[in-house]
Order: structure tokens, then sequence, then C-alpha cells
């Protein structure tokens, strides 16, 4: 089915149960006022009737009333389900024609200094980030953009990832339900930093003597007095006076729980997401064998996690009996309840605090995968490509950028069929060159995570990807434009001396310094580039570089972008030709701005 259809059809369904669970709503809460108030009449219509019409009145109002709480909590949360759905649905809609801005841009992630990431937009607005990010969880979030900034580098990792992408991508339901469970109650993005802390600070009131001592002794006290006092044997004034001493004792561990509680309470609330997300992987059939390895990780002593996380979370919501001043006397004075909740919290935490972040991780790592299922489903023109051994190998075919719109996108080839290789990019201002640059980067890089790409057909060898196409100064560093430059093109010269395999893309070698020193110095760093048996891209104004192919013919070619001018008028065809450019515009743009040109 089309991603179009597919989700409009969502939509109408989602839109017809909310309907249907608002009326519902509507008629439970109408229901419950005539019942609380048939209940209130009712005991002042029989208050002197005697007992059973009392009961009996309490019994067919309140307690119907009490039900139907409940009822009513479950269909708020229902509908809060739904209405994330029909979001996420019409998102997804947006997505399609091209729209991201309701997507997460990702622009914690955004570094200057990494090899590829920022010359190619991965992150902040309009960026591939915000195109393939459908993550649910924090940690799903920082495991994708990890996958973005280090892409891999071994064929069979590639196709590993592919196959489970490619099994993700046929599960709609299930990646509809999994983004809904967990964008509902998310939570902020460091709590599972906390949690993770929490998992690994010592259990110590568990084992303490006197802490022991009082879980048994406490409530044995009192069943001994309570029994006492009741044979007759000893006042039950006792038991008033010892229960009234352990309310006061309870007093000294109220600030040590709340800050517990406090610090750590809603945080590991959230775990209760964690365990319905777990649920849902575990309820599939996965084909792809990475898959089934992930959710296999999701077991312990072949129970699922899930059970474990469910458990954690209720001993916590019953932690917060104590924030009821009635029912805190009661339990206090009865059973030291506040410590020993604290002593069931810690004794899970002692069982299975090690394998919690391992879970987590896991899950994140199926949020991911969730992702880019996601964007495999929504571009079903995109292809896998192949994957080979051969270094070096990038065959491109009808190569588009893909977050270009499809009526803009033009498509053009790319060939790189040995080691060493380099194309050298030529042509006019505006004509096409960074695009094209850009479009082999992020294709590349889809390439290398196991993404379908934006091509007819793609072939390649996974390097690692390295780029210099937008250099910035540092003002606090009291570093210029050029330094910054050449220390992009000293760490990649480096790489390739220590015998790393690269993937190099290029654009204007040197911008930083005169014309003379630019030329040079762009020759020789080709040069070398060939003595290393590299592989890339330049992209250049400096047509002076297309000789090189004629020093390196086996090795370089030469290409160019147009820009054609034609009775007055400048256009673009946006298309690669072979050979070297031979039009230039920016005299012709600054007499057709009224900049007078001799």
């Amino acid at each position: 089915m089309a991603p179009n259809t597919w989700y409009t059809q969502r939509i109408d369904e989602t839109l017809r149960q909310l309907s249907q669970t608002k009326t519902q709503i509507n008629r439970i809460s109408l229901l419950r006022v005539l019942l609380f108030v048939a209940g209130f009449a009712g005991l002042i219509l029989f208050y002197r009737s005697g007992t059973w019409a009392v009961v009996l009145t309490v019994c067919c109002t309140f307690l119907p009333f009490f039900i139907l709480v409940k009822v009513h909590n479950r269909l708020y949360f229902r509908k809060e389900q739904l209405e994330t759905q029909l979001k996420l649905n019409q998102d997804e809609l947006k997505g399609l024609e091209g729209d991201y801005s309701v997507f997460d841009e990702g622009r914690e992630f955004i570094d200057a200094g990494h090899p590829y990431s920022y010359d190619l937009d991965l992150f902040g607005r309009k960026s591939l980030f915000q195109a393939l990010g459908r993550t649910c969880t924090h940690i799903g979030k920082q495991t994708l953009a990890t996958w973005m900034q280090h892409h891999l580098t071994e064929k069979i990792a590639i196709e590993t990832r592919q196959e489970s992408i490619r099994d993700m991508s046929r599960r709609m339901e299930f990646r509809e339900a999994f983004r809904v469970t967990g964008s509902i109650n998310r939570g902020a993005d460091s709590d599972e930093e906390e949690i993770s802390r929490w998992s690994r600070t010592p259990s110590v009131l568990q084992h303490l003597w006197w802490v022991k001592l009082c879980l048994w002794a406490v409530p044995g006290i009192n069943i001994l007095l309570l029994a006492l006092g009741l044979l007759n044997i000893l006042s039950l004034s006792w038991f008033g006076m010892m229960f009234t001493v352990f309310v006061i004792l309870s007093f000294g561990l109220i600030q040590r729980v709340t800050l517990i509680q406090e610090s750590y309470g809603k945080k590991l609330k959230t775990l209760n997401r964690y365990a319905r997300l777990i649920t849902l992987a575990k309820g599939e059939t996965w084909q792809a064998p990475a898959l089934r390895q992930l959710t296999d990780k999701l077991d312990i002593d072949g129970h699922s996690p899930a059970e474990a996380l469910t458990q954690l979370s209720k001993e916590l919501d019953r932690l917060d009996l104590r924030n009821n001043q009635l029912l805190y006397v009661i339990l206090e004075g009865s059973m030291f309840f506040q410590l020993r909740q604290i002593v069931r919290i810690e004794r899970w935490k002692a069982r299975y605090g090690k394998y919690l972040m391992d879970w987590l991780e896991a899950v994140g790592e199926l949020d991911a995968l969730c992702s880019l299922g996601t964007f495999a489903y929504n571009h079903p023109a995109y292809t896998y490509p192949t994957i080979t051994n051969q270094p070096f190998c990038f065959l491109a075919r009808n190569m588009g950028h893909p977050l270009m719109p499809e009526a803009q996108c033009v498509k053009n080839d790319a060939t790189i069929p040995s080691r060493p290789y380099f194309l050298i990019i030529t042509g006019a201002n505006m004509a096409g060159k960074s695009t094209y640059l850009r479009t082999i980067g992020v294709n590349y890089l889809l390439a290398c995570m196991g993404c379908p790409v934006c091509c007819e057909s793609l072939t390649l060898y996974p390097a690692q990807l390295i780029t210099s196409l937008r250099t910035t100064d540092s003002l606090s560093d009291n570093e210029s434009y050029f330094f910054a430059e050449l220390k992009r093109l000293k760490r990649i010269i480096d790489l390739l001396d220590e015998g790393q395999e690269l993937f190099i893309i290029l654009d204007e070698i040197l911008k930083g310094t005169n014309s003379a020193d630019k030329q040079k110095g762009s020759l020789d760093l080709i040069r070398q580039f060939m003595r290393l048996k590299a592989d890339g891209i330049i992209a250049t104004h400096d047509l002076l570089l297309g000789t090189l192919a004629d020093q390196f013919p086996e090795y370089i070619r030469n290409y160019c972008f147009e820009a054609d001018i034609k009775d007055n008028e400048l256009t673009f065809s946006y298309r690669l030709r072979e050979g070297v450019a031979q039009n230039m515009n920016a005299c012709f743009l600054m007499r057709k701005m009224g900049i007078t040109i001799s």
C-alpha cells in the first residue's frame, strides 16, 4: 500500500475511534454524576430505614460510581493514545510532502569539527535527521544520531542492518503502536541518565541490621499487643501507645525517603513505558536475524523484563500512598511502610539493576530501527544499494538528494570505479556543484547506515567518509578560516598515511588564500592523494585543476556543471556533463545587478 494511502486511512480510522471514545467519555461522565447524586439522595431518604437499605443504596450507586471512575480513566488514556496516533499520522503526511518542520531537528548533535556531519547538514533545521528521526525515546534518539555520526564500514554489518530495516519497514502497525506508546508520558531527555545512575548506586538499607529488625519487629509487636489486648491479658492502650511510638519514629525516615522519591520516583515510573514497548517488541515474529537477536536480549531467566519493570512501577505506586496523611499514620504505625517499600525497591535494584541499561539500550536500538524503517516505507521508489568488497567503488545511477522535492530534484550519475580515483567537478556559480557533492555524501551515508538511497541503482565499497565543504573559522580559538581548512586537510593526509580507507569529498580547496597559492597547493594536494591511493570528489572554480586528468588519465576524470547564457538570460540545467566547464557567470551576474565591469 502506498504510504499516503496508508496514513490517510489510519487518520480516518483514528478520527472515527476518537469520536466514539469521546462519546463514551461524555456518557460515563453523565452517568457518574447521576449515580453520585442518586447515592446521596438515597442515603438521605433511607437513612432511617435500616442498615440493609443503606447498604443496598451504596451498592447500587457508589459502588458502580467507583467502578466507572476506573473505566473513565481507561477511556481518557485511550483518548490520549488516539490523539497521539492522529497527530503522528498527520505529521507523516506532511513529511511525504517534504515538510519535516514538525520533527526533531537534533540540534544538540551539531558538531562543526565532525568529519562530515556539519558539511552534509545532518542535524538542525531542514536536516537529514529531521527526515529520518521518528524516535520516541531519548536512548533511541541518541542511537540514531550515533549511527549517523559513525556509519558502518563493514559489508556484512551493512547488509545485516539492511535486512532489519526491510523487516521493520513492512510492519506499519507495529511502528505506529511503538511510536504512540513511546510518545505518551515520555518524560525528560535526562531521565535515562538518571535511571542509569540509580541502577549503579549501591543498595544500603536492605543490608542494615536495624532495618531488618524493624521490618520484623514493628508488625510483630503490633500483632502481639493487639492480640493480648483483645484477650484482655493487657490493656489495648499498650497497643495504642506503641502504634504512636512507631509513627513518631517513622518521622526520622521522611526526609530520606522523600529525597529518593523526588529524585528518582517520576523517572523510574517512565520505565513502565519501556515495559509496554518491550511487550510490543516481544509480540512480533521477526524475520530479520538481527531483530530476533535484539529481542532475545529482552529476556531474563526465561521471562520478559516487562514483568520486572511493571513490578518496579507498582512498588513505586505503592510508595506514593505515604503522601496521604491518614494512610501514612495507619501504614507507618502498623508496619513501617515507607521503609519496607524502600527495601523492596532496593531488592529489585539488586536483582535487576545490572540488566536495566541493557534493556533500555535494546529498546533504543529498536526505536532507531523504527525510524529507519519508517524512512524506507515512506520512500518506496528508493533502492537498497549493493555493497561490494572491491576497493574502491561508487557507481550511482540517477542519484538525487533525499531532501529535495521530487519535482525540483535533477538526478545525475557518479562513477568512481577503482582505487585511486578522483572526479574533478568544475562549473559556474549556482550551477549545482555543491548540491552534487552533498547529494553524493548523503546517499553514501544512507547506504553505509543500511538505508535505501535516492538512486535508481547504487553499488559502493564502504570506506570512511570525510568531507571539507563548509570550513568555519573560530574566534574563540583565535583560528583563521584558512588554518581551520588546513587542519582538516592535514587530518585527511594523516589518516591516509595510517593506511585508513577514505572516501573524500572536498569543495573548493584552500578557499582562504590567494589565487597563486591556492592553485599550486591544490595541484600538489591532489597529486599527494594519488600517491596515497585515495578516492574522492573535488569541486572547484579553478579550471587549471582539469589538466590533472592529462597527468593521471586512468585515475582522474573531469566533469562540469555549465551555466548557459541565451538571449541575455542565465539558465542552469543542473545536469552533469563530461569535460571542463567553459562558461563562467560572475561578470554576467555583476552586470545584471548593475555593477559596472570594464
